[in-house]
């Protein structure tokens, strides 16, 4: 873990603009560093201005969310191979795709916050309960490119790297945040297997709608081969895999953190299994090519441990014979038609190469190579 530096507290950046951070390295004499100071775990060295200032990305509370189908007005920014972020939230799939996150990276909804880093390609779900219900904001840093939150409610403001799901400057560094399981797919995809699903509407507190038609990164930015994060410094690439090719990633699984490709994992097949444990008990990632989504799951049906098989229509569980979605759903078989869930690994997540070995250096490619 690096060793402690001193950031500014950015309720003092904000008066005089976002690129003027100060910093002290380690072994500044700490009574020279005045009050308005953060204390960061943090290598400062990947420590960034992202050039837009505090909640220079506006960040979404309780937006307003409509029926999938049909799409009209205010959610015909959607087109079928849009990815977007699925999340079980009150008993309803509510879907917030990327083009949203593009312009606004956090949704605060009544106990949940769901996050997007366009930069790293990470998309993350967190508890508020677990951090005292705090509203969450984009700082206007980033940490080795990734997207750095900030707590709403706390009087000297804390910050969080999304990607660590904890945060490591101000007075609750240390603190966790509790994940949320997130399903990441296409929306053509999603909504035929998911039709009840609402999607975030473009309402007209937000941006024009045609902001969220276009990716204000560029249409190359995410290109598997693109090495680009914009200039913001990030540890050297790991080039086993492409920079921008997307991953399933898993932290701290037991034999380290895992990762399965999705180019990879698109060379087994339209659907495809792949078993690994996770906390010391069986765990699955199930692959679906055309909607370009994989999750992790426990290897449990009805409360019995089984097996997972691809078959040509899908990934069906050997103990029931029902055939599963990425979403944790069952779509025909015994199972269908009834509550029965699987158990998501609510750690597992999907980034971008380049992002996840930076985070996670030594990563084990579980898919490929």
């Amino acid at each position: 873990m690096p060793d402690a530096v001193f950031v500014r507290r950015f309720a003092v950046v904000a008066l005089i603009g976002a690129a003027l951070w100060g910093c002290e390295s380690e072994g500044a004499d700490p009574l020279a560093i005045q009050d308005d100071v953060l204390t960061c775990d943090l290598d400062l060295q990947f420590l960034a201005d992202g050039g837009v200032g505090r909640d220079g990305i506006p960040a979404l509370s309780d937006p307003t969310f409509l029926p999938g189908v049909p799409l009209a007005g205010s959610t015909e920014y959607l087109e079928d191979d849009s990815r977007v972020l699925a999340v079980w939230h009150s008993g309803e799939w509510l879907v917030i795709p990327h083009a949203i996150m593009y312009r606004h990276e956090i949704v605060n909804l009544t106990d949940i916050v769901v996050t997007y880093c366009p930069l790293t390609g990470t998309g993350l779900a967190f508890a508020r309960s677990s951090i005292g219900g705090a509203e969450l904001g984009v700082s206007g840093l980033l940490y080795q490119a990734n997207l750095v939150l900030y707590d709403r409610n706390q009087p000297n403001e804390s910050l969080w790297p999304q990607m660590l799901g904890q945060a490591r400057c101000g007075s609750r560094s240390g603190d966790s945040m509790t994940r949320v399981p997130l399903v990441e797919s296409t929306w053509g995809g999603w909504i035929a297997q998911h039709p009840d699903s609402k999607v975030l509407a473009v309402t007209p507190s937000m941006f024009d709608l045609d902001a969220y038609l276009v990716n204000p990164y560029g249409r190359g930015y995410e290109a598997p081969r693109n090495g680009d994060f914009l200039g913001f410094p990030m540890p050297p690439n790991d080039t086993r895999r492409l920079p921008k090719e997307r991953v399933l990633g898993i932290p701290d699984a037991d034999l380290g953190s895992l990762s399965f490709p999705f180019l990879a994992m698109a060379e087994v097949g339209e659907h495809a299994v792949f078993d690994f444990d996770y906390e010391e008990a069986p765990a699955v990632v199930i692959w679906d090519r055309s909607l370009q989504s994989a999750a992790a799951y426990r290897s449990i049906v009805t409360g019995q441990q089984t097996t997972f098989t691809a078959t040509t229509d899908g990934v069906v569980d050997d103990l029931t014979g029902t055939r599963w979605s990425t979403s944790g759903i069952p779509l025909s078989g015994a199972l269908a038609g009834s509550s029965e869930r699987l158990e998501p690994i609510a750690s597992a997540y999907v980034s971008f190469w380049a992002p996840w070995s930076a985070f996670f250096p030594g990563t084990t490619i579980a898919v490929g190579s």
